[in-house]
């Protein structure tokens, strides 16, 4: 049987291994003869609990970050404050817990070296964003008072989505979400969160969209702070809500968007209105307008009233007695005048008939005049109209006459005319 090579120099074997605690001390032992060494980088989590500050640094050029621990007592002493995004230099030195069986990398010392990289980039993109005036007030859209259609970006299954729509459907059970689900953190997070913003911006029934996430730490954060995530929001035609992390988080998202939101639930009761809160206002302007128009009756009403007490109102009899002999002195001059009127007008009307009587052919014959026609019908104006043997036709007053002509008659001597003749002799034409 072939030897065990762990068994030389005292090691543990098969059949003598070390207990759990003995590996354990034995690493701890030596990791403690490792000492402590200075290391560089950039905190991208920096949280207290207790006194004690639990982190994470990162390494400024390579994708590597270590755990760090600051006990309370050290934390103290530290001249300076720390958050997330500085660039720093601590003292370390590497822990293994034995009871635990983890290690950790406890800190010393600690100093600043300048800001970090990555703040670094996120405040000269701020600046150029802000000199772009994506961040300007005017830009910012009113979100609408009741969406009928909400759009949600986040991770899916998460938490911030639960959230988001418990609240919003606690508030107004009808509301509709469309949620287009993408990574919110790590190498994927942007093309897809880009991707997602402008699938919902197209969609022409989506009224909101909602970039939701759970809180992280500063470095689980920066795909919000991408300038194509930026971009893709400050372009869309649709009202964006950024909820990503908490109150203190602060990406750039929040500055290009038209309404930030401190957490997913803050935007869930931000965009969808309280039924409950909304059905009490709806009784509440009621019954401001029921009394309103209460109180508005009951001035008319007393207006009303008023009016009707006073004297002119009281007795409206008054109104026809102060006229009533100015009425009847209008109405006798009425009758007068008409009766002028129709007198003048009779008056006119016979001076009318008698020169109409006068100039009619009728009166004429009246007179005793006749009218002499030949045959032809044509009224005979001279002797040499109607020559001997001539038939003529005589319109009398009373009737008519046939006769015949016997020629010229001779000329009658001046004198009296007879008895019953005309004053003067009739023309031919009469």
């Amino acid at each position: 049987m072939a030897e065990d090579p762990t068994a030389r120099d005292g090691a543990s074997t098969r059949d003598a291994p070390w207990s759990v605690s003995t590996v354990s001390t034995k690493i701890r032992d030596w990791i403690d003869r490792l000492g402590t060494v200075w290391v560089e980088g950039e905190i991208t989590q920096w949280g207290l609990s207790a006194g004690n500050v639990y982190g994470k640094l990162k390494d400024c050029d390579v994708d590597a970050t270590v755990s760090f621990t600051i006990w309370s007592s050290v934390h103290r002493r530290l001249p300076e404050k720390f958050a997330q995004g500085d660039r720093v230099v601590a003292l370390m030195k590497p822990n293994w817990w034995v009871k635990g069986g983890t290690l950790t990398m406890q800190v010393h010392d600690l100093r600043h070296v300048g800001l970090g990289d990555l703040l670094e980039r996120i405040e000269r993109l701020r600046a150029q964003l802000a000199a772009e005036g994506l961040f300007a007030p005017e830009r910012k859209r009113p979100l609408p008072f009741l969406p009928g259609v909400v759009g949600l970006v986040t991770g899916r299954d998460s938490d911030a989505e639960q959230d988001v729509l418990r609240n919003a459907r606690l508030r107004w059970p009808a509301v509709e979400f469309r949620i287009a689900y993408a990574a919110v953190q790590g190498d994927r997070a942007v093309p897809e969160v880009v991707a997602a913003i402008e699938r919902l911006d197209a969609d022409p029934e989506v009224e909101v969209i909602i970039v939701a996430r759970g809180g992280g730490d500063f470095q689980n954060l920066l795909p919000f702070s991408d300038e194509r995530v930026v971009r893709a929001a400050a372009t869309a035609a649709t009202p964006i809500v950024s909820a990503i992390g908490h109150e203190a988080d602060r990406p750039l998202l929040d500055e290009v968007a038209d309404l930030r939101a401190s957490t997913p639930t803050d935007a869930a009761k931000r965009v969808v209105p309280d039924v409950v809160d909304e059905l009490a206002k709806v009784e509440q302007v009621r019954a401001r307008l029921g009394m309103r128009m209460a109180a508005m009756l009951t001035r008319e009403t007393d207006r009303i009233g008023h009016l009707r007490s006073r004297p002119a109102l009281a007795d409206t009899g008054w109104i026809v007695d102060r006229r009533a002999e100015e009425l009847t002195r209008w109405v006798a001059r009425g009758a007068d005048v008409l009766d002028r009127v129709v007198e003048r007008q009779e008056a006119r009307t016979a001076q009318l008939r008698a020169q109409l009587r006068a100039l009619s052919p009728q009166s004429t014959l009246d007179r005793g005049y006749a009218i002499v026609q030949g045959a032809d019908g044509r009224v005979v104006r001279a002797p040499e109209d109607a020559p001997s043997g001539h038939p003529l036709a005589i319109a009398l007053a009373g009737g008519r006459l046939v006769a015949e002509s016997r020629g010229a008659a001779p000329a009658v001597a001046t004198g009296a005319a007879p008895a019953g003749a005309p004053d003067r002799a009739p023309s031919a034409a009469e």
